[in-house]
């Protein structure tokens, strides 16, 4: 989820064209509202907003029990070492700062779902 939309449509276009299932969220209330109703294999969140930022949604995220345990990619320009700190303290899985490669994030997100894939 990212209020880009420019960078939404990409990220939406690189992941279907790989197989993903992709649902968009424009803020953050949308993006809990929606992960709380269908809990999503993996989140890209962006860290900066409009009403909740990626760090509150992050914190919800993280303290639901029908979250918990989804993994959250942090893809934001906000670069400052805390930010980064926070980021992962709040459970963030992988923290990428902007600008960045696309095809990076798409390694970054199989790499995590393929390390939560159990053997059958």
């Amino acid at each position: 989820m990212d209020d880009d939309e420019l960078l939404r449509d990409l990220l939406e276009f690189k992941l279907r064209s790989r197989g993903y299932e992709v649902e968009l969220a424009e803020d953050g209330e949308a993006a809990l509202a929606a992960a709380s109703a269908a809990p999503p294999d993996l989140i890209v969140l962006d860290g900066m907003m409009p009403g909740l930022d990626g760090f509150q949604v992050l914190q919800r995220l993280s303290d639901s029990g029908e979250t918990r345990e989804v993994p959250v990619i942090m893809l934001t320009a906000r670069r400052q070492e805390q930010d980064v700190v926070a980021g992962l303290s709040l459970g963030a899985h992988d923290y990428l700062v902007k600008p960045f490669l696309p095809d990076e994030l798409v390694l970054r997100i199989q790499r995590i779902l393929n390390s939560r894939k159990r053997p059958s």
